[in-house]
């Protein structure tokens, strides 16, 4: 007796999403906010000693009720997936630290020249720190004692796939991730499309169709696109896997190999997997930065560099 593959079930893989959240310890609150809430109750507690003979009780009892509320919020609210507390402390954090960053440190080499001081009012720059060193031709970025490398790779739909194929899929995902010996980073983002662009490039190729229908075609695409670039913000995923090297570990491109062999295991699975270049890994990192930037043709330039324009052609008068 023969089965058809199309007929076997799918298969499910659990996978926790909720692995880092904190346990529950007494009504379903957190050692954390218990401790929110205890030194609240403490710092009451010293404040109804020291001022109960001074105020009266029922001013005492109402202010207790306005601040055990606003701590209660404060302990179990969350905003931007984060608890209340933390988030107030990054705003806090936030708020202190210099909003003007230079690659140029300020204590040893002067101000950059587009600081004027004292007549300008903008503050001083703070030196801008980055993780990364520099990022070689061959896509690896140096990050003080160890190194990186990034590998960008598509996605795999397996709700086209039979069960048979998607346990083989799941499986080999699970080797991969159980050979991993180093931390390793996916990162998913939605990026912009340039559709107007793309538009344009079409209708400038229209006239150069062989055939009237082909041009009429091409004026109906172009058209298309660029009805959607102005009716809806298309985006693109894109999937980047950053691996890392051992702290320690020898060689001048043991972060070049790892994402090789990272090519190779994925590569198995039905994944279009490519190892980014210095000038790719340029380019990702940029738009990781700002990705609603349009891309710069011709690369960007080294921090190091010397950017000169170059003088204009005149045409030479011609006299009668």
């Amino acid at each position: 007796m023969t089965t058809n593959p199309s007929d076997e079930s799918p298969a499910h893989a659990r996978m926790p999403a909720d692995v880092d959240a904190p346990d529950k310890v007494v009504y379903g609150l957190t050692w954390r906010q218990l401790a929110i809430l205890a030194v609240a109750g403490v710092i009451f507690y010293g404040a109804w000693s020291a001022l109960r003979t001074i105020i009266a009780p029922q001013v005492l009892i109402v202010g207790g009720v306005v601040f055990g509320g606003v701590v209660f919020a404060l302990a179990v609210s969350r905003r931007d997936g984060l608890p209340m507390d933390v988030w107030l402390l990054h705003a806090i954090s936030h708020t202190r630290q210099p909003k003007a960053l230079s690659t140029t440190d300020a204590t040893t080499s002067g101000v950059p020249d587009w600081v004027q001081i004292p007549n300008s009012r903008l503050p001083v720059p703070a030196p801008l720190k980055l993780p990364a060193d520099a990022i070689d031709d061959d896509g690896q970025v140096t990050l003080g004692a160890t190194q990186a490398a990034l590998v960008a790779a598509t996605n795999v739909n397996l709700t086209l796939r039979t069960g048979s194929e998607q346990a083989a899929l799941i499986d080999g995902y699970g080797r991969w991730l159980n050979s991993l010996s180093t931390p390793t980073q996916i990162v998913v983002s939605a990026q912009p499309v340039d559709l107007a662009s793309h538009a344009r490039r079409v209708a400038e190729a229209v006239p150069a169709m062989p055939h009237p229908a082909l041009e009429a075609a091409c004026t109906d695409h172009a058209q298309f696109l660029h009805d959607l670039a102005t009716r809806r913000d298309p985006l693109r995923r894109q999937v980047l896997l950053v691996t890392r090297t051992a702290a320690g570990e020898q060689g001048g491109h043991a972060a070049r190999r790892r994402a090789d062999d990272t090519v190779r295991a994925l590569s198995g699975l039905g994944v279009t997997t490519r190892a980014l270049d210095g000038a790719a890994v340029t380019a990702a990192l940029a738009a990781a930065a700002d990705p609603y930037r349009p891309p710069r043709p011709g690369g960007l330039a080294a921090p190091d560099a010397v950017i000169t324009a170059t003088r204009p052609h005149r045409q030479p008068r011609r006299t009668t």
